[in-house]
């Protein structure tokens, strides 16, 4: 189609609202739910499998599993949303969801279960790796921003839910929590009735030249690594935060204040990222390093509940500033053609990160003998990826959508296929 042809049917153009936004963002928490959703009954789960060879591995890998299929494939499903396009594989995706996550309420055998688990792993990648690249595509400027850092916002506070929801209908039995799954069904009519295939609206010449274009990897490389590294950081203060709290004696009531205060943090500092950042991520990236390992730190050192709750609260802070910046960040960078792979990697470095962390804090935590030892050097670390991003990035600029002449900063009319 010509640039006249296209500018000369406006009747095509879908411009995306909040009903798209809604569902894009709760349906980017589906893959959250695979993640945590089971934890509260893992000891349920082991023990019923008790006399299963290796079911003291098997147990905890129905739970990390999909975590570590989400890093693999994520940036596979990347170039299969740029290759087929992105509605297709997202509700090609849901249903699978739905039957590998609700398999677990029938199947009988420890490591058929770790199988399904893999299963929905393969389904979360290509949802989450649709809905962030959808988002991409549909807004552009300070809306895109927006939203992406809203999805920080939405998955974390659905992270505690989901816990609340995992504790709860794990009291019925350690099959219950899998029904969860179920919520796909109602995915799949909305998200087939509210998205569309976008195509960029761009004139026709840069459509060309950006199918030519491949992947920038190049500048691309230092967010991503940044990335993989950033979701250690954070996903150690998910982790480990209730461990330290109850080797102090704090109950579960208290672990839940603290861990839902931790939240709301990342939380708030997320939701004011777009106001902090000034069209450069760089700064949040920075901070977000050294806020979060000080707060390791804090966690580490301080020998108190309300020590632990503080050091908490900061810590994250510095999660709720790092992982929009770094999302926004690699975002801004691709243009339509190649964010379904750009995205695609992001994830799989974050979710990489995410399934690191706690090998990593098992193995410091076993060489120096102290869980709170492993954290000081976790948060030690932190600080020093602070120095790193600010080397690393020192010459590369870190724009947000907002601080880029791609398009509109509002809502931009995108041409359904």
């Amino acid at each position: 189609m010509t640039t006249t042809a296209r500018a000369a049917a406006p009747s095509a153009h879908r411009t995306p609202g909040r009903s798209q936004a809604a569902v894009l963002l709760v349906g980017s928490c589906l893959p959250i739910l695979g993640a945590i959703l089971i934890a509260p009954v893992l000891p349920d789960l082991q023990a019923a499998f008790a006399g299963t060879p290796g079911v003291e591995a098997l147990a905890p890998m129905a739970l990390s599993i999909p975590s570590l299929a989400v890093g693999l494939l994520a940036l596979v499903a990347g170039r299969v949303v740029d290759r087929v396009g992105r509605l297709r594989l997202l509700l090609a995706a849901l249903p699978l969801y739905v039957v590998a996550g609700t398999a677990p309420l029938w199947l009988d055998s420890l490591p058929a279960i770790v199988a399904s688990r893999a299963l929905i792993g393969v389904a979360e990648a290509a949802i989450m790796t649709c809905c962030v690249t959808l988002i991409g595509d549909y807004w552009r400027g300070a809306e895109r921003d927006r939203y992406l850092a809203l999805q920080t916002v939405v998955t974390s506070f659905s992270a505690v839910l989901f816990l609340l929801l995992g504790g709860a209908l794990g009291a019925q039995g350690w099959r219950t929590p899998f029904w969860a799954y179920l919520a796909g069904l109602v995915f799949l009519p909305l998200m087939a009735r509210l998205l569309w295939q976008p195509r960029d609206v761009r004139p026709a010449a840069e459509d060309d030249a950006g199918a030519l274009r491949d992947v920038p990897w190049r500048s691309l490389a230092p967010l991503l690594v940044l990335t993989f590294l950033g979701a250690i950081v954070f996903y150690a203060l998910q982790v480990e935060l209730s461990f330290v709290l109850d080797d102090l004696g704090v109950g579960t009531v208290g672990i839940g204040i603290a861990a839902a205060l931790a939240n709301l943090a990342v939380m708030v500092a997320a939701a004011s990222f777009t106001r902090l950042a000034h069209g450069n991520a760089r700064p949040a990236i920075i901070a977000g390093f050294a806020t979060g390992g000080a707060g390791l730190v804090v966690i580490a050192l301080a020998g108190t509940p309300v020590g632990v709750t503080v050091g908490a609260v900061v810590a994250g802070i510095g999660g709720g500033l790092l992982l929009p910046s770094l999302l926004v960040g690699t975002t801004s960078r691709l243009g339509y053609a190649q964010r379904g792979r750009g995205t695609g990697a992001w994830t799989s470095a974050f979710f990489l990160g995410q399934f690191v962390c706690p090998v990593l804090v098992v193995g410091l935590t076993a060489a120096t003998d102290e869980l709170t030892r492993a954290l000081v050097l976790v948060g030690g670390f932190g600080l020093l990826l602070a120095g790193l991003a600010f080397v690393l990035l020192r010459r590369t600029a870190v724009p947000t959508a907002s601080a880029l002449a791609d398009g509109p900063t509002g809502p931009t009319p995108v041409l359904p296929v």
